[in-house]
């Protein structure tokens, strides 16, 4: 059962993959790189706004469906969702980080925190299959309204892109709001402190370092900015993208994990999974890894444009770190499933201090291909730390790295099934 969920789940994130690269080839011939520089400020803006609404949002309403009440982990969750939503981006509006998108902020944080919810809710009462359709939605329906904007409503301007994702957010948002009310009473919503404390105490924690390593993974963007321009940070969140683009392949096996991870019985039973686990991620990024070796350079330009000629050349320098992570994800999953949190803070911290210091020192003298030097080692050491602190509770082994002939049967016989 397990592994069809992976396999339904694997199949879910490779759907994302085609349409994330459809949405940044889209948005780049679309917009430029300065195009694609202010997109991707926008959204990491975004995405610092819901590290604060994922307090009630995220991982704490995964971990807690079904140990309180669904009507009671919902009462909190949208209300702090629609108060993060506003108020963290008026932060920024004083801070006069982009105001001209402010109301874009706002719209994209509040919806996407509340849609965050719903489908959080679905991971932790261990519906893959309704986590898996919202995800691959998500991309789905951006791209359907992004080409409706521009070519049948003749908006050409990049803020096109942010009001297409508002509509796809409010869209999903609203089918799993009544897909979720179905199964609600309304007498059960009511508030209750024991609720609030745990909630809060394991999301702060989570969210803790879940935003410190946002910061390691975004931080060079703002750097980038400051230093080199818009452009630059276009071009560079290209190898970013695609990264990231990766990461929800060997994430696909990461989420199944955090479910089973969290409903598990034993330590003994997670650890097992984890090995599986880290066998099917580890063989799965070789094989990506091996994919941006192959690539032909002149690729990248026919695809994105001239500006973007030297995408192949951080994808190489990116390449190591965007293998480390993706094979450590699995261990901080599980540390996050039995509420290890001290060595996620802890690898994140040691992963930010890199990227800070490093990025003052190199980013200045050698532009984007300095960011991707300082993004690459800064992962390299956040994923050691995962394996070594793994290493030093478990017989973690070499061979639990490699995928073996029974586990291709394995995988082989539920595609059957399929």
């Amino acid at each position: 059962m397990k592994q069809l969920k992976i396999v339904q789940t694997f199949i879910s994130r490779f759907l994302i993959l085609i349409l994330s690269f459809g949405l940044v080839v889209l948005s780049t011939n679309m917009w430029g790189s300065e195009g694609k520089g202010t997109i991707s400020i926008v959204i990491a803006n975004a995405a610092i706004v819901s590290f604060f609404s994922s307090i009630f949002s995220g991982s704490s309403t995964s971990y807690f469906a079904k140990k309180f009440k669904v009507e009671q982990i919902l009462i909190y969750s949208y209300i702090w969702s629609l108060f993060i939503g506003c108020t963290v981006p008026l932060a920024f509006a004083f801070t006069s980080i982009h105001n001209e998108y402010l109301y874009s902020l706002i719209g994209i944080s509040i919806l996407s925190s509340l849609l965050a919810t719903n489908i959080s809710l679905f991971v932790g009462t261990q519906n893959i299959r309704l986590f898996n359709i919202y995800t691959v939605l998500q991309q789905l329906v951006h791209v359907i309204f992004i080409v409706v904007f521009i070519y049948f409503l003749n908006l050409k301007d990049v803020s096109a892109y942010f009001f297409a994702q508002i509509c796809c957010l409010f869209f999903l948002f609203g089918i799993s709001f009544f897909q979720i009310m179905k199964k609600c009473t309304v007498s059960e919503f009511k508030f209750s402190r024991s609720v609030l404390k745990n909630m809060f105490e394991y999301g702060w924690k989570n969210q803790l370092s879940t935003f410190i390593q946002f910061l390691n993974y975004r931080l060079s963007f703002y750097f980038l900015e400051h230093f080199e321009g818009l452009a630059a940070v276009g071009i560079f969140s290209i190898g970013i993208t695609f990264s990231e683009a990766i990461w929800t392949i060997t994430r696909s096996i990461a989420v199944v994990l955090y479910s089973d991870v969290i409903n598990s019985k034993s330590k003994e039973e997670s650890i097992i999974k984890v090995k599986s686990s880290l066998k099917l991620s580890f063989t799965m990024m070789l094989i990506f890894i091996l994919g941006i070796i192959v690539i032909p350079a002149q690729m990248y330009v026919q695809i994105f444009g001239r500006e973007f000629t030297n995408t192949k050349y951080i994808m190489l320098i990116l390449s190591p770190g965007i293998f480390a992570i993706a094979v450590s994800d699995m261990i901080g999953y599980y540390f996050s499933g039995i509420k290890e949190l001290k060595i996620l803070n802890v690898k994140s911290l040691v992963g930010l201090s890199i990227t800070i210091i490093f990025s003052l020192l190199l980013i200045p003298r050698w532009g984007i291909f300095g960011a991707c030097v300082v993004t690459s080692v800064s992962y390299c050491l956040s994923a050691a730390i995962l394996f070594w602190k793994f290493y030093r509770s478990t017989d973690l082994r070499l061979k639990d790295y490699i995928i073996s002939k029974t586990d291709i049967n394995n995988l082989l016989h539920v595609f059957k099934i399929k």
